[in-house]
């Protein structure tokens, strides 16, 4: 992972985003970006997303119980409570959602803004750090000295451009969260298949399903998504993982740099809404494009 210095964040306009976004604190540290937490619920008891629950424990939990955590939004009070000081402030929020077809985030963080003014809401149509690319854009332009008109501009003609995909190890987790049959879950678990799940105009789809180990799929996957490509946005790119052994992850990255000459490859790990859906083993490579 490279190196994080840190921006000096702007006085007039401040970014912040739903815990889905995925950012290390390093990213968030250097950015100036707040994060507003989802809520996991481990049998009676809900969490705040990164704040009070780790992947860790939703890994414990599966195990131990044979139940898959359940995840909910961030409610329009706990946006109020976020965005009403900044309106004090006389600053301007924009704030990232994850994609509106993938949860409720979208209205309450629309709701809460509506009652503040000062708050723009953007539905990144997106997950993980498909999100956190238009924050880190965003928060740069604001440390730049751009006003929100101008921000929301350019954030809205990157949305399209921002290419996320992942390759999960398991469907155990999509089986138990509804999000795949248990015929589909059986067959993939015993042919050792590892399905790569892509974004595209907001919703998760099926893409091309890898055979073998681990670490064989994920360098298929990565030779897949970037091997002799021209279109690609060489600025910055995110590796994204879930639980996911180190060598692993420094396996996915080398084979990156060997591929093409990014200007930064930041490595992160999935807090804990998204990894409840996706599970351990998990790998995205997110990027943008020209």
């Amino acid at each position: 992972m490279n190196a994080i210095d840190s921006i000096t964040p702007s006085r007039q306009v401040k970014i912040t985003a739903d815990s889905t976004c995925d950012l290390s604190d390093a990213v968030l540290n250097k950015y100036g970006i707040s994060l507003i937490p989802l809520y996991v619920t481990l049998g009676d008891k809900s969490y705040r997303d990164k704040i009070e629950v780790s992947p860790g424990d939703l890994a414990a939990y599966v195990e131990q119980t044979g139940k898959l955590p359940k995840t909910s939004a961030v409610t329009v009070k706990d946006y109020l409570d976020v965005f009403t000081p900044y309106q004090l402030a006389g600053r301007s929020v924009i704030h990232f959602t994850i994609g509106k077809s993938m949860s409720t985030c979208y209205q309450n963080a629309v709701c809460a803004a509506k009652k503040l003014g000062n708050v723009s809401v953007v539905d990144s149509q997106n997950l993980s750090t498909g999100i956190g690319h238009l924050a880190v854009h965003a928060a740069k332009l604001a440390a730049m000295g751009l006003d929100a008109d101008r921000i929301l501009r350019s954030v809205t003609k990157l949305i399209p451009k921002v290419e996320t995909s992942f390759v999960i190890d398991t469907l155990t987790y999509l089986y138990k969260g509804g999000r795949c049959s248990a015929v589909a879950a059986l067959g993939a678990n015993l042919f050792s298949l590892k399905p790569c799940i892509e974004v595209q105009n907001g919703a998760m789809k099926v893409g091309k399903k890898y055979r073998g180990s681990l670490e064989k799929c994920l360098l298929a996957y990565t030779n897949d998504r970037l091997k002799g490509r021209s279109d690609l946005d060489l600025s910055r790119l995110f590796v994204t993982h879930s639980l996911l052994p180190p060598h692993l992850a420094e396996t996915v990255i080398k084979q990156i740099r060997k591929l093409a000459p990014f200007e930064e490859i930041i490595e992160t790990e999935t807090n804990s809404t998204v990894s409840t859906h996706c599970g351990p083993g998990t790998l995205g490579i997110v990027c943008l494009r020209k």
